[in-house]
């Protein structure tokens, strides 16, 4: 379908109670809208089985209510009742327990990767909100820039480039009942709607279907390009507008995601401490669970603001537990001109579930004149 838009979640799914998730709470609403078509609520009765020792799932699961029986490999046991914990449950790969429940339960089980693409995503968009808030030459285009930033094309482009899509983009002014895309022909462009309204169609067997009705801060026309098939849909201006147009060839560059400078872990033992901080750019509740020695907590979303704490000639070193977002970070900081890469095996240290004896969680650091120092 050539505008494609979330599905409808169930209704069962409390939007309120999911943003208190960890660490769904540091995503849009817009973004966990589109997770939420992803999730799965299930239902498990006294002595059944969630999952056992030794298991491999790509999922976060999320313990709604009930009692939860976890049993590691000596036979240690605890119970986990819902919602005591917002985190995800004892997420290893492979897992380290059985878990069993022990009274009637309900659990919420995500994708991982579709969870991470999305945070990530969100969090990019909320960096770069902040960028663009502060720069005044934006002012007039603050609003639909904002507006594109949580737009479908989000879903389609990989965040590291999302900040150049705006370079990429000229405007095109249209007329009411001007036709944008005719369903069947070859695509030469996407288009942001920047002003105005249109209307999506389709010919179908029975004929004429209306599709949707589309706004400011709206893609469309990506999907030809991204499948590299013909319009499948028709768009047509309702209003007179202005619309954003991104080229095929720009639009493909757009879809690699850029290189970023890596660093082994094994390097940081030999490392200058008055030359090099660590920063977790996870959330402040992953962060306190455990986190490398040393590392400072900046969130993603929060690299806008908490930047300024950063200084030029220091070597910034990025990681979370997946590597999607500290590469995002790094790519970031490093357009603001500071030195940074991107530790490439933290993220199987998470995996793991080794992470116990390797990560710190009686300390919590904070950087003073660029470099990490225990906070008080």
């Amino acid at each position: 379908m050539e505008l494609s838009s979330p599905s409808e979640h169930s209704e069962t799914l409390d939007l309120q109670q999911v943003k208190t998730l960890v660490p769904l709470k540091d995503m849009g609403s817009q973004h966990l809208n589109v997770l939420l078509d992803f999730a799965k609520t299930e239902y498990l009765y006294s002595g059944q089985t969630l999952f056992n020792r030794g298991s491999v799932d790509e999922c976060h699961l999320y313990l709604l209510y009930g009692d939860l029986l976890l049993e590691d490999e000596a036979g240690n046991e605890r119970l986990l009742k819902g919602r005591s914990n917002l985190l995800p449950l004892v997420h290893h790969r492979p897992r380290r327990y059985q878990a069993t429940a022990a009274s009637d339960c309900a659990v919420l089980r995500f994708p991982s990767d579709e969870l991470d693409k999305l945070l990530t995503w969100s969090q990019v968009a909320d960096y770069l909100s902040s960028v663009i808030a502060r720069d005044r030459d934006k002012d007039e285009d603050e609003l639909w820039m904002s507006r594109v930033l949580q737009s479908n094309l989000f879903y389609k482009v990989p965040p590291l480039n999302v900040d150049d899509i705006f370079s990429e983009m000229k405007a095109k002014i249209v007329d009411a009942g001007e036709v944008i895309l005719r369903q069947g022909e070859i695509g030469s462009c996407c288009y942001f709607i920047k002003e105005g309204r249109a209307e999506v169609t389709r010919q179908g067997a029975t004929g004429m279907e209306t599709l949707a009705q589309i706004g400011p801060g709206r893609c469309f026309g990506e999907d030809a390009l991204v499948n590299d098939a013909p319009r499948n849909a028709t768009v047509t201006m309702q209003t007179d507008g202005v619309l954003m147009c991104l080229p095929k060839q720009a639009f493909y560059r757009l879809l690699k995601s850029p290189e970023v400078p890596t660093q082994s872990m094994l390097s940081l033992p030999q490392r200058d401490l008055t030359s090099t901080a660590i920063i977790d750019v996870r959330s402040d509740e992953e962060y306190a669970l455990g986190h490398l020695p040393g590392a400072v907590n900046i969130p993603l979303h929060l690299l806008g603001i908490k930047s300024r704490l950063m200084r030029l000639g220091v070597h910034y070193l990025c990681y979370c537990n997946t590597g999607r977002r500290s590469r995002a970070a790094t790519h970031l900081l490093r357009q603001q001109g500071y030195t940074v890469s991107m530790l490439t095996d933290a993220a199987a240290l998470f995996e793991r579930g080794d992470e116990d004896s390797s990560l710190e969680t009686d300390k919590n650091y904070i950087l003073r004149e660029g470099l990490a120092v225990v906070g008080q």
